[in-house]
């Protein structure tokens, strides 16, 4: 008999409710996806203000439940168990999606399951891509993430092998946008203005990659960096900013130390698919670099459709559909949100 799984997704700056059906033999098909955004209040601020993410989240909420009912053609008494972002993200954030939640899971008599986001940007791909291999790597690549991961079980077993000491991917894109007076968030404008540009024009640093570092850590500060002063350069000379060819330089240091790390991980550990997640997972040169290598490697790569990369309900429905499918204990009523939450623990 299947079961009806509501994800809620509360962790930033979009309000996401997905609805799957997982059937007896764990197949999970995606029902109903829906988010709303309250990126544009944040755009003047040129990042995430918590206070009005809560807000937001707070506003969207009913709505964006009730146009995921009515996309999957369904009632909320349908329901047979509910998952929910409980962390990582902004603490006010991640409260109104796990109080809303309980509330659900209490008033339909129904079981809860406290889930991680981070899992979730992996387990979103297998609505696409089907089940995930045991094992599988992950690259993980968001606005506050960039993490390698050895996935043996996606409900029960994730293994963190690298992750960012300072500017995770995301946050290097925003804040060159900013320098060169693009728009946020800046993953979106840097990529566009690349595929204008010469990725080889500008020789800009691959941070973390010398004999000595940690071969499976990231950092994307030095490289921010490199590129304001290399812009203020071009300024103090009153010479005009090749916009173009300074976010294609930028985006290939990025894609080329991302791809490399991971597709070395793969090799060393002997693991023959690389999942490629989280929302820089939607840059077209990532996703181009990472083919043209997992190719050369033997390595099969799997990367959800850009609607998937971002956060949405549809990923913690995935996940707790996953989690649900596995046996795990479901979660007490009492449960509270943990901004801090660890990728290794997968549900509360």
């Amino acid at each position: 008999m299947s079961r009806i799984i509501l994800g809620i997704e509360s962790s930033c700056d979009e309000t996401g409710f997905g609805l799957v059906r997982l059937d007896d033999d764990g197949t999970v098909e995606l029902l109903a996806d829906e988010v709303a955004s309250s990126v544009e209040q944040h755009a003047r601020f040129g990042g995430v203000v918590p206070e009005v993410a809560s807000r937001a989240h707070l506003e969207a909420l009913v709505p964006t439940a009730d146009r995921a009912f009515e996309s999957a053609g369904l009632k909320l008494s349908d329901v047979d168990a509910i998952a929910v972002t409980a962390g990582p993200g902004l603490a006010g954030a991640l409260l109104v999606g796990v109080s809303a939640a309980k509330a659900y899971a209490a008033a339909l008599d129904v079981p809860l399951y406290g889930v991680n986001h981070l899992a979730g940007h992996i387990a979103v791909d297998t609505l696409q891509h089907g089940p995930l291999p045991k094992p599988c790597l992950a690259l993980l690549v968001s606005g506050g993430h960039s993490q390698l991961l050895k996935v043996d079980d996606i409900a029960t077993s994730i293994t963190e092998l690298g992750s960012t000491v300072d500017d995770a991917a995301g946050e290097a894109y925003d804040k060159v946008a900013r320098v060169l007076g693009l728009p946020y968030p800046g993953g979106p404008p840097i990529d566009k203005a690349a595929k204008q540009g010469n990725g080889c024009a500008i020789a800009f640093p691959r941070g973390m990659t010398g004999p000595r570092d940690a071969k499976y850590d990231f950092s994307f500060s030095g490289l921010k960096t490199a590129v304001a002063r290399w812009v203020e350069e071009v300024e103090r000379r009153g010479e005009e900013i090749p916009v173009n060819d300074v976010a294609a330089s930028f985006q290939e240091a990025v894609a080329d130390v991302l791809t490399a790390k991971a597709v070395r991980a793969a090799r060393e550990l002997e693991i023959g698919t690389l999942v490629i997640s989280g929302g820089v997972a939607a840059n077209s040169r990532l996703s181009e670099l990472a083919r043209e290598r997992c190719a050369e490697a033997g390595i099969e790569l799997r990367v959800p459709r850009p609607r998937l990369c971002t956060d949405n309900g549809a990923m913690i429905a995935a996940l707790g559909a996953h989690v649900v499918a596995a046996g795990v204990s479901q979660s007490a009523l009492d449960i509270s949100a943990n901004p801090a939450l660890p990728v290794d623990v997968i549900s509360l």
